[in-house]
């Protein structure tokens, strides 16, 4: 079982940057790939970035390369996202999530979901 919990949502401007947390619980947080997404409301979940369970490997969606950048501490069971020239298309709701023995570059092959922040980016 793992728990996700996201932080440092909020309000920039277009042009601002932006860091992301997920602080995970459970001791093999190692074991589990992990991945942000985003959903705009009324719209599926999109998937923006992932991160092998040593960090050694990432994947970007193509709207996220350039600009997003995912990492992770594994002695602290942390997966962060940076984001960078944030532009207002990416005002959205940011999930976190975690999979055991799969990459999550999609929704279904999530296991576990952190509740979800919110991002909003002003004009």
């Amino acid at each position: 079982q793992v728990q996700l919990v996201e932080s440092g949502g909020g309000l920039v401007q277009a042009g601002d940057s932006m860091r992301l947390s997920c602080a995970a619980s459970g001791r093999t947080f190692s074991r589990y790939a992990m991945g942000w997404f985003r959903q705009y409301p009324g719209q599926e979940r999109e998937w923006i970035a992932a991160i092998s369970g040593s960090g050694a490997d990432t994947w970007y969606a193509d709207s996220a390369k350039g600009r997003f950048t995912i990492s992770r501490d594994n002695a602290n069971n942390q997966v962060d996202l940076l984001m960078t020239s944030l532009k207002p298309e990416d005002t959205a709701e940011y999930y976190c999530a975690a999979s055991a023995g799969i990459v999550p570059t999609w929704p279904r092959a999530v296991g576990y979901w952190g509740k979800g922040i919110l991002v909003t980016v002003s004009s």
